[in-house]
């Protein structure tokens, strides 16, 4: 099987790949136990020739585990910019190439976000679009795989494999589609997001955004933002889970009621037997303190805004049945074009900063819903689907 576990073959395999036009690109990963991803596997193929057939050894798998093994050949490849890489659903792919050396493969074709612009639905699966743009079926008896372990079973390599192999075909597929009804720089509008390097770059002292506060008050949300920057930094340099190390629960019970003490921190609800009295302790609350401490002025600006007034409901569903309407009438998942929250966002603002509103999802979708509000277009069922009427002034 075609497993890469040296250098030397490495760098043979990526020289034959130079100069291709593009190579599919997968990894296999773990991460339930670590805060970063840890890479197990990388799966490569190149291109197939004008028969559709694939050249001998143009696809492999690549042990990044295996001693004393450099990916600097592979670092090299990825990083050619006139060869476009080819994955399907990238961005946990491009996170872990991201965080190996700062820097994202480029060109991407993401086969996922190709299909949706396609028309083949929210979020499609692999297996689906091998079976309908392929012709094959995958096996998925290695998928809940641990994939840190060693050896790989012949089995585990081939299904590995079969990520990029059959990836080939569907990339073909799809770009032919995209160039014949002119979608192509619609993709590029969604790379150019998912290559955008802040997509990846996770601030600790934004961490507490994702602590869902429950309408906590801005002197809480200033603990909070000290505690969960706390967090963040110190489950990367332990590379454990963050939740591992302390949940959102106690994170809300600290920033609620902050403690001055180690007594009143070993009672919050979640710590862990003898976690205040160690050096962990002291230093949340270091955090705790710094947050208490954080003048008025430089509080977290949620919940101080004042709240937009809801959208009347009715709107928002007017607004939802035009979206399924116009992914219906141009063949376009309805995901990509809008979401829910974009939805009341359109029907409580026209100058909503919201994606359904610029670029090509404005044309398709935005100006009419624009339209629609300001009473210019109606919506009437006819036959078996709701037609969009102009309306005159």
């Amino acid at each position: 099987m075609p497993l890469i576990t040296d250098t030397d073959t490495l760098a043979a395999f990526c020289e034959g790949l130079k100069g291709a036009d593009y190579i599919t690109l997968d990894t296999e990963f773990m991460r339930e136990s670590t805060y970063w991803p840890q890479l197990c596997l990388v799966q490569v193929a190149g291109p197939v020739d004008d028969d559709g057939k694939a050249p001998e050894g143009s696809g492999a798998v690549i042990d990044p585990l295996a001693e004393g093994i450099d990916l600097a050949p592979l670092d090299e490849l990825l990083h050619d910019d006139s060869m476009v890489k080819v994955l399907h659903a990238a961005r946990q792919d491009l996170e872990i190439f991201y965080k190996r050396s700062g820097r994202l493969p480029a060109p991407i074709f993401d086969s996922q976000v190709a299909a949706m612009v396609c028309g083949f639905g929210d979020q499609v699966a692999y297996d689906k679009l091998v079976a309908q743009l392929a012709g094959a079926e995958i096996d998925k008896s290695s998928r809940f795989t641990d994939w840190s372990r060693r050896p790989l079973t012949d089995r585990q390599i081939h299904y590995a494999l079969s990520d990029v192999t059959h990836l080939r075909q569907v990339f073909l597929a799809l770009k032919a589609q995209l160039e014949e009804n002119g979608r192509t720089p619609w993709l590029a509008e969604e790379m150019g997001r998912l290559t955008d390097p802040r997509t990846y770059a996770m601030q600790p002292e934004d961490a507490w955004l994702r602590v869902k506060t429950r309408g906590a008050k801005p002197r809480a949300l200033a603990v909070l933002r000290e505690v969960a920057a706390w967090r963040e930094r110190a489950a990367q340099e332990r590379d454990i889970p963050r939740n591992r190390l302390l949940r959102d629960e106690a994170l809300l019970d600290i920033a609620g009621h902050p403690p001055t003490d180690e007594a009143g921190l070993s009672r919050i609800r979640g710590m862990p037997r003898g976690f205040a009295q160690g050096p962990m302790g002291k230093a949340l609350m270091a955090a705790i303190k710094r947050g208490i401490d954080t003048p008025k002025s430089e509080w977290p600006m949620q919940d101080r805004q004042p709240r937009k007034a809801k959208p009347p409901a009715s709107i928002v569903e007017l607004l939802r049945v035009l979206l399924r309407v116009k992914a219906e009438e141009h063949d376009v998942a309805q995901r990509l074009i809008a979401t829910s929250d974009d939805l009341e966002a359109i029907a409580a603002d026209d100058a909503a900063e919201v994606a359904a509103l610029a670029g090509w999802r404005r044309e398709i979708f935005g100006e009419d819903a624009l339209a629609l509000k300001a009473g210019k277009l109606a919506l009437a069922v006819g036959g078996a689907r709701p037609r969009v009427i102009p309306l005159e002034d």
